[in-house]
């Protein structure tokens, strides 16, 4: 497996918020693992948030004896949930601090992704760009209602608005999904800071080019940036290298 990943401040913040992981090596009994979380509060709180759920990801999975992904990342984003809601509630300047998580690791050719909020898991695969993840704010429900048109100008208003975060209840509901790989496939994890700025044609355009994981990741960002970068941006590409000979 090939992984690159890159974040940016923006052209507008001045404090980025955003957080990433990646590691195509093991850690605990997960054979790879890839993050990226955006934070939000004021002050320090959200890249705090971002930071302090990441990290503490991480080592719940190191120490972690269980041998399935989907159970590893749910307690694991449920511990760290409880422990950063705990800080929020323990420290004022952080008070109203929560964060997005999209995270995915790779087994047996299967690529399992969990996701709070609306940082977003997409598939890139023989030329098509399918957004896997869903995303969990205002408009998304509203569009399922029938009672917003995506796109419209409505929706372009109040699509920051998410409905749900890590660290901000006591409870958090973690949603996952599974896709089987197959060989040329790549994927990219990334914060809404990418997503607001360029359109999926674009990024679709973008990871099809015959360039390297790092050259396309650099032109993601640089797009985002040249169209406003009002947001920080985050974004976490992999190439699972996928062969065509099958686990058996």
């Amino acid at each position: 497996m090939q992984d690159y990943a890159l974040t940016d401040v923006g052209r507008i913040r001045t404090r980025n918020q955003d957080y990433l992981y990646s590691s195509s090596a093991p850690i605990g009994n997960l054979e790879n693992l890839y993050m990226v979380a955006d934070g939000m509060g004021g002050h320090r709180a959200g890249d705090y948030a971002s930071r302090f759920l990441v990290e503490r990801l991480i080592l719940f999975v190191e120490k972690n004896r269980e041998k399935d992904p989907v159970h590893i990342l749910r307690e694991g984003i449920r511990q760290a949930n409880r422990e950063l809601l705990e800080k929020s509630l323990a420290n004022k300047e952080l008070s109203g601090m929560g964060t997005t998580l999209v995270a995915a690791t790779v087994k047996n050719n299967e690529l399992i992704a969990a996701n709070v909020g609306d940082s977003r898991l997409y598939l890139y695969r023989s030329g098509e760009l399918s957004q896997i993840t869903r995303d969990h704010s205002y408009v998304e429900e509203m569009v399922a209602l029938g009672r917003m048109t995506r796109g419209s100008r409505d929706y372009q208003e109040k699509k920051n608005i998410i409905t749900r975060a890590v660290g901000t209840d006591r409870t958090v509901q973690v949603d996952f999904f599974r896709r089987e790989l197959k060989p040329g496939d790549l994927f990219l994890l990334c914060s809404d800071g990418l997503t607001n700025m360029i359109g999926d044609e674009e990024i679709g355009g973008i990871l099809g080019g015959d360039h390297s994981l790092k050259s396309k990741v650099e032109q993601l960002v640089a797009a985002a940036n040249a169209n406003g970068g009002k947001d920080n941006i985050a974004a976490v590409l992999v190439d699972p290298q996928i062969s065509e000979v099958g686990v058996c």
